[in-house]
């Protein structure tokens, strides 16, 4: 097996590893674990929940407890964090709240409705010293701290309540899109920020940062693009660092911390540009990495990186889990391993050691197709681990073709026109990537009971991607400078004719000016919405000449030059012709269902225990189509009484499952599709389920509700 480093500085964490080897190292719950106190359940983020109250047994008598409604609508990702008796959430438009847990009764809610983020996030942080307690959230590039009481800003937190979360990506990236949309972990009087930014040429770094709890300020910063004398300095050009058109290697999922020990994990993602390295040639450290840090310093201990010169966008989605497993040692006798388990989008786990680092499972470089788009020198090789087996599938054939399609003539022509190999390169005929870039495994994450089980839902679609020359400077001086603008930043999404792709989740721009407002248009193209980008880089003059092209009005002549002398766009010369499903006419995956799977990996052995399909497309079932499964965001929740709940899926459904057989034991309407992960957690002797309803994905209507249930 390669690339898992170890540096001597981290001797004596090994040490002290092995001195608490038997010890639980992130059990530090309160003893009745009635809270879910933080992101995922925990710091271990393995969405586990001691309570036993519902039961296999007595879940199907769970009615609705209570419902809180927002004013705004749209997607909730949140998991909702619940701490003695109050729920703090966050709305479709990024404000605060906190609830009484037990009725859903509004205690507080901060944030201008005037100044709407269009944007997503999975929750808050909390924090508390003695009477001092914090709620800690991000707007936009703001991180806030709220007083948990009454969720006014703190005000010796940072400048005046808020922290800049370009803080320490340098003065290049301080004009740059970044945001984060999945709470930070909080350690001591830290907090560690995982960030969003821009996938496109020119996005801002993702340097690892961790922030004073109490005063706002930066603490410390490892740098996911190595500096001279670093280790993976020599995996990048020289000075890639100090490049303004090399960015990324960021952290957005979340991340999981061994409190007891002290080490911080973090999933980092991709380089940008995502899908062409010719001016990043390397493996690129330490992008697509599982990274160990010392959590005090920032400290590297030890890395493993799951995706070499990544050219798919093929960032580690969730936080991993940290877990204990059972496995034999090197005298045969069964010992016990405090582990780190991390899902893929390509449907792999990869395990180890929490300490050294050391896989649990055997990794093998297996030799990959090598591209051939001029300049694009691909890895020779990529890790892949040989047990547990893939959760999704990773291979398509033409026997795979969707059976139900009547376009199944159509989408064999496309699939044999294009490259369908593993880690087959993007190409300029055309490449099928599968999973797709929504996995695999997806920011919901997986579950992990004490026993060492895994429990991941997946998605099963494939993609197709196809590379094409970016326009020149002469071939664009036809053209309006509103029509330059979007050529140059607009068309990989929405399409030279501005119609979109509904299917695939990017709306059509036609007649865009009789559905909405310049001003609201601008503020999307400056601040993004959902999963796009806000367009930091370009100027006002090309924000008022873009607006003023999509709304039919443009006056500046074609051809004229004003606009774009002033452009600060970099440039490189090939990009992607958008993110596209493989799909049929009714927009139906190409591919045999499931198309979406619920799976229970035992970590001991690396062996299945269960994989069902999740989720039903209704139109299909009303025709005898059964168990397709279906797409789907939010992960599970289990339970120390057998259950598994998760909503994640189109079909508005939340489940529960018995988790030792993966029988469906429960299932419900909700007034709108729960696209986010449960909580559970226990108010005056109830325990209560609760799930986030926004919907506003994958076609599905729009909601506004937190719905919780509960035993009569």
């Amino acid at each position: 097996m390669k690339r898992i480093f170890l540096p001597i500085g981290a001797l004596a964490i090994v040490l002290l590893g092995w001195a608490q080897f038997t010890q639980n190292a992130t059990d530090d719950k309160p003893n009745d674990y009635t809270n879910w106190s933080e992101y995922l359940g925990g710091p271990d983020r393995s969405h586990y929940s001691a309570l036993r109250q519902i039961t296999p047994e007595n879940v199907t008598k769970l009615q609705v407890a209570w419902t809180y409604a927002s004013p705004d609508s749209g997607q909730i990702q949140t998991n909702p964090i619940i701490v003695d008796g109050v729920l703090y959430g966050v709305t479709p438009t990024v404000q605060a709240f906190a609830l009484d847990a037990k009725t859903g009764k509004e205690l507080w809610k901060f944030g201008d409705p005037l100044k709407v983020w269009h944007s997503t996030s999975r929750g808050v942080a909390y924090w508390q010293s003695g009477d001092d307690k914090r709620i800690l959230y991000t707007v936009g590039p703001k991180l806030y701290a709220l007083d948990a009481r009454t969720g006014k800003p703190i005000p010796s937190f940072g400048d005046n309540g808020t922290a800049d979360l370009h803080d320490g990506l340098g003065a290049a990236a301080k004009d740059k899109f970044i945001i984060s949309n999945t709470p930070g972990t909080i350690f001591e009087d830290l907090i560690v920020m995982p960030v969003r930014v821009a996938e496109e040429v020119g996005g801002a770094p993702g340097y690892i940062r961790a922030f004073n709890v109490r005063t706002g300020k930066l603490a410390w910063t490892f740098y996911t693009i190595p500096r001279p004398g670093e280790v993976g300095y020599t995996t990048w050009p020289k000075d890639a660092y100090r490049n303004p058109d090399i960015g990324a290697a960021n952290n957005w999922s979340g991340m999981a911390v061994d409190r007891r020990r002290g080490i911080l994990y973090v999933p980092t993602g991709s380089p940008s540009y995502d899908f062409y390295g010719g001016n990043r040639l390397g493996d690129n450290l330490f992008a697509n990495c599982l990274l160990a840090l010392d959590a005090r310093t920032g400290k590297r201990l030890w890395h493993f990186q799951a995706v070499h010169h990544d050219l798919w966008d093929r960032d580690f989605p969730a936080p991993p889990n940290l877990v204990t497993v059972r496995q034999n040692g090197p005298d045969g006798k069964p010992r016990t391993i405090d582990a780190v388990a991390q899902v893929t989008k390509s449907g792999f786990v990869f395990v180890f050691d929490r300490v050294t680092g050391r896989a649990l499972f055997p990794i093998k470089e297996v030799p990959v197709p090598q591209s051939d788009i001029p300049g694009e020198v691909t890895a020779p090789t990529q890790p892949v681990p040989q047990r547990p087996a893939p959760f999704a599938r990773q291979t398509m054939t033409e026997s795979d073709i969707n059976p139900h399609s009547s376009d199944r003539d159509s989408l064999l022509n496309v699939f044999r026109s294009v490259g369908t190999r593993f880690y087959e390169p993007i190409s300029k005929r055309g490449s099928l990537m599968f999973p797709g870039t929504d996995g695999g495994a997806e920011w919901g994450g997986a579950a992990a009971d004490p026993e060492g089980i895994l429990y991941v839902n997946a998605n099963d679609v494939p993609w197709i991607f196809k590379m094409i020359d970016a326009p020149k400077n002469d071939e664009l001086a036809h053209l309006s400078p509103g029509q330059r603008v979007y050529t140059q930043n607009c068309i990989s999404c929405h399409g030279p004719e501005r119609k979109g792709n509904a299917r695939s989740g990017y709306p059509s721009l036609v007649d865009i000016g009789q559905r909405r407002d310049r001003a609201y248009v601008t503020q999307i193209v400056s601040n993004g919405k959902g999963m796009m980008p806000g367009f930091t880089a370009l100027s006002g003059e090309e924000k008022q000449a873009l607006v003023a092209f999509l709304f039919g009005d443009e006056k500046q002549e074609v051809g004229s030059g004003a606009v774009a002398t002033k452009s600060k766009q970099p440039y490189l010369p090939y990009k992607v012709t958008g993110y596209n499903k493989f799909q049929d006419s009714k927009g139906y995956p190409a591919i045999a269902p499931p198309w979406g799977t619920l799976n229970a990996i035992n970590l001991n052995t690396g062996e299945y225990l269960w994989k069902v399909p999740l989720g039903e497309d209704k139109a299909l079932k009303e025709k005898g189509i059964k168990n397709t499964g279906t797409e789907n965001y939010g992960g599970p929740v289990v339970t120390a009484s057998g259950l598994l709940f998760i909503a994640a899926t189109k079909d508005e459904k939340f489940r529960a499952f018995d988790k030792k057989t993966g029988k469906l034991l429960w299932e419900t309407d909700l007034p709108a599709a729960g696209f986010a992960t449960p909580a559970t957690y226990q108010v005056d002797g109830k325990q209560f389920v609760v799930i986030a309803c926004g919907g506003a994905k994958l076609g599905a209507r729009k909601g506004n509700q937190y719905v919780a249930f509960a035993l009569p």
